[in-house]
């Protein structure tokens, strides 16, 4: 009971995201819960360092480095000043916007594109006399849905493929196309609700800031030729995690690029999440609590196996846990036979972060990023547009799931 006790508090932490009284995140509460598996004597030392996928880690941490190199060359700022010219066409731009946004985040962390592209972004909407809302919330929408084709093109997606042995292109090729049609879906979504609203009330003159990272042609060219090599090493017998760290050991070898400033854009603190997770799920699984939760939903008639309940379970329980911890937890479920579970898993927990504004990091950085420009993206003003989106999205996913 004890393994169980703290697996709750753990995951009702990570749910509210904070512990009340404390000032303390969601990688707080799962830090705290895997060292209450070890200090109770749940989990051994030895048995919480064997419970962590050290192949999910390396490939995590070696596309973060890649990541870095094309950040700290300027990358995503030239991308972004590439596409703003388009505003005189608010239709096309919002189009653009949302390929670009979806194909990088197919292939990076969506978390940095946004990142990226939301101040470049307010700027020219501002000065264009736009209405930013439905730009950047196509933005972050667009970040969701295209990292969902791809098994690096977020964490738990890296984490799905690596736990079930799942091979990149069958995983592309089941995956990419709900996820294509769900981002021109959810672009004529937000065109029909800003139909009447692309403009805004008035333009503004706004002093122009340089880019946060000037662009470097020979440190761009690198992390470009990096992804290309490493998506064709994907294809390849090679393990992923071996592919990756390679790759990323090579970007290190930079005479020009301090080590220190790449790892410093490396995100510990999603990397500390996983290994507490892999701890605390670890704990759970030795009483086989997991197995009996199993039997009930299966009595219940809420088999996992059953690919529309469990797309049902992982969106609702993405937005109760976020979707990696709900992944994570989901996973333990899986047929390691039955891949389509597997996919349906990874597109379901991706598309569902599009509900809400807390349902996804890329669309929090979106908003932060967004208030430095004086420009509001409210929790209901978000929802408006991501409930539409995520139903569409996902019901695009039940039709996906029946034809195949």
């Amino acid at each position: 009971m004890l393994a169980i006790t703290i697996f709750c508090l753990a995951y009702i932490g990570i749910a509210l995201g904070k512990i009340p009284g404390l000032i303390i995140d969601r990688v707080g509460v799962a830090l705290l819960g895997a060292i209450a598996m070890v200090v109770f004597g749940v989990v051994t030392i030895e048995g919480a360092v064997e419970s962590i996928n050290l192949p999910t880690i390396l490939l995590l941490y070696s596309l973060m480095i890649i990541s870095a190199q094309l950040r700290l060359g300027g990358f995503y700022t030239w991308i972004a000043l590439k596409i703003v010219p388009y505003y005189t066409h608010p239709r096309l731009f919002l189009l653009i916007t949302m390929l670009v946004s979806a194909l990088l985040s197919a292939l990076l962390a969506n978390d940095i594109v946004c990142f990226a592209f939301t101040p470049i972004l307010c700027l020219s909407l501002i000065e264009a006399g736009l209405n930013p809302l439905p730009f950047l919330i196509g933005l972050a929408v667009s970040s969701n849905i295209g990292s969902a084709a791809t098994i690096i093109g977020n964490p738990q997606n890296m984490l799905i493929g690596q736990v079930g042995h799942l091979g990149f292109a069958k995983f592309f090729f089941w995956c990419s196309p709900p996820s294509l049609l769900a981002l021109f879906t959810s672009y004529l979504i937000i065109l029909w609700i800003y139909r009447q609203k692309i403009y805004a009330q008035e333009k503004k003159i706004v002093e122009r800031e340089q880019p946060r990272q000037p662009f470097n042609k020979w440190q761009t060219s690198k992390g470009i030729f990096a992804i290309l090599i490493l998506t064709a090493l994907f294809f390849s017998s090679i393990p992923r995690e071996f592919s990756a760290i390679g790759i990323a050991g090579v970007l290190l070898c930079s005479r020009k690029m301090k080590t220190r400033d790449i790892m410093g854009l490396v995100d510990w603190h999603l990397i500390t999440l996983f290994c507490a997770l892999f701890v605390i799920i670890h704990g759970v699984s030795q009483g086989g609590y997991l197995e009996i939760v199993m039997n009930r939903l299966s009595n219940m008639g809420m088999n996992l196996h059953n690919l529309p309940i469990l797309t049902g379970i992982s969106a609702i329980s993405s937005n109760l846990f976020s979707n990696v911890p709900a992944t994570m937890l989901l996973i333990s479920f899986l047929d390691p036979l039955e891949h389509a579970q597997w996919y349906t898993l990874a597109v379901s927990s991706t598309f569902a972060g599009n509900l809400f504004l807390l349902g996804s990091i890329a669309n929090l950085i979106v908003v932060e990023q967004a208030a430095n420009f004086d420009i509001k993206i409210t929790f209901s003003q978000h929802a408006t547009v991501g409930i539409p989106v995520t139903l569409a999205s996902l019901l695009i996913l039940f039709f996906w799931i029946l034809i195949l």
